[in-house]
């Protein structure tokens, strides 16, 4: 029994220094790392600006088959589907799981959405719409939850870019660390000899 409890221990202490190493660094880390996808819905793609929501689409789909391979956790969330609908079929075919549906714009109001957050991964990636609503309630609450919040430049939109851009503005000052979509895939992966290196630099040539 005292070896065991040493063991649990010894566990409970790397876990806990894997955290706050993570969430000192400035790089992302497939293994410390979480994807979260926003209420992409059809209604709301439907309203979108009609020239960047195909690569917004495309670059968070890219970023599910990377979070795939690189074995990230995801989660996908949709605003009432009952009335937007339900998540897109070009991203609803990469998950996994049924996405959470909720009322709230914060995610994190939802409970199953803080449920499935994973307490040793605390970089958290964030894509999906608007991104002065949704996207930027639920980032804000997860820094204040704790977590470091990466929002994807390319793969947030709103209807209006001048308020996409003042959201990530706002987020930006608030602590979170803009990025984009290939510079997340590179960090996961970390080293061209990393295993699917190739299958994934290839879906973004």
């Amino acid at each position: 029994m005292p070896a065991r409890a040493n063991q649990r221990a010894t566990s409970a202490k790397i876990r806990v220094l894997t955290y706050l190493l993570a969430m000192q660094a400035l790089k992302l880390s497939a293994i410390t790392s979480q994807f979260i996808v926003i209420d992409i819905q059809p209604k709301l793609c439907g309203v979108m600006p009609a020239d960047t929501i195909g690569g917004m689409i495309q670059n968070t789909a890219t970023l599910l088959l990377a979070a795939k391979l690189c074995e990230v956790p995801v989660i996908a969330t949709e605003q009432y589907p009952q009335g937007l609908g339900e998540t897109s079929v070009e991203i609803k075919q990469h998950l996994d799981h049924t996405p959470i549906a909720k009322t709230a714009f914060s995610a994190c109001e939802e409970p199953r959405f803080s449920q499935q957050l994973h307490r040793d991964r605390p970089q958290i990636i964030l894509t999906g719409m608007e991104a002065h609503i949704c996207v930027l309630q639920t980032a804000l609450d997860l820094l204040a939850a704790g977590k470091q919040v990466f929002v994807i430049q390319d793969a947030v939109i709103s209807r209006n870019p001048a308020n996409q851009a003042n959201a990530l503005d706002r987020l930006g000052h608030a602590g979170c660390i803009i990025t984009n979509a290939e510079s997340v895939i590179f960090e996961w992966l970390g080293n061209a000899r990393h295993p699917h290196f190739k299958a994934l630099a290839a879906l973004i040539k």
